[in-house]
């Protein structure tokens, strides 16, 4: 009994630092920009908010991963969790380096390369029984495409539907929508072919 309950803590502890780290270095850029809203790179970005609902994102999957495989012997899959937690901290290092505002593609960068690393760890995380490329895909480029309009629907809400882009805010959702499905998709297709299979 102790052998396996060695066995289940060496797959559950090992790479935890990762996802942590990203974490931490998230809360402390978000903590900045709450304490230093005066600076430009932060003025009217809504931290404040941020600084409670970045760690809550970040943390749903993991949570909702332990809830489904509690008291089951399964490797923790932290390079998933990390891939997951990744775009927050992308997100705001972008503030907190005033990349938003100094860099012209950077934003539309952001939105190509966090949906990819976002939907790359959820697929490792929900792709595990499905064999099938193409039903992979979909999965991947399909939930990709929701969480690209609920992203953009929570930024119209927090600051765009009262702010000084409002004027450009339709076309503006339209390609940060089209540059996060494609992110997906590319994610999708990286993830098209199961482990140790060919995936028919």
């Amino acid at each position: 009994m102790a052998a396996d309950g060695e066995a289940h803590g060496s797959r559950v502890g090992a790479g935890w630092w990762a996802p942590a780290a990203v974490l931490a270095l998230t809360v402390v850029q978000l903590g900045v920009g709450t304490f230093a809203s005066s600076l430009q790179q932060f003025e009217g970005k809504a931290f404040g908010a941020r600084l409670v609902a970045y760690p809550v994102m970040m943390l749903v999957v993991p949570a909702a991963w332990w809830l489904a495989h509690r008291g089951r012997d399964v490797r923790v899959l932290w390079g998933a969790f990390a891939l997951v937690m990744a775009p927050f901290l992308i997100d705001v290092t972008g503030n907190t380096l005033d990349l938003y505002d100094s860099v012209v593609w950077w934003d539309d960068a952001n939105h190509f390369v966090n949906w990819a690393l976002l939907c790359a760890g959820l697929g490792l995380l929900l792709l595990q029984g499905i064999r099938v490329r193409w039903a992979r895909v979909l999965l991947v480029t399909g939930l990709g495409a929701v969480l690209a309009i609920g992203w953009e629907l929570g930024e119209w809400y927090t600051f765009i539907r009262h702010g000084t882009e409002l004027d450009t805010a339709y076309q503006d959702t339209l390609g940060d929508e089209a540059l996060g499905t494609l992110g997906a998709l590319v994610a999708g297709l990286a993830l098209r072919r199961p482990r140790g299979a060919d995936g028919g």
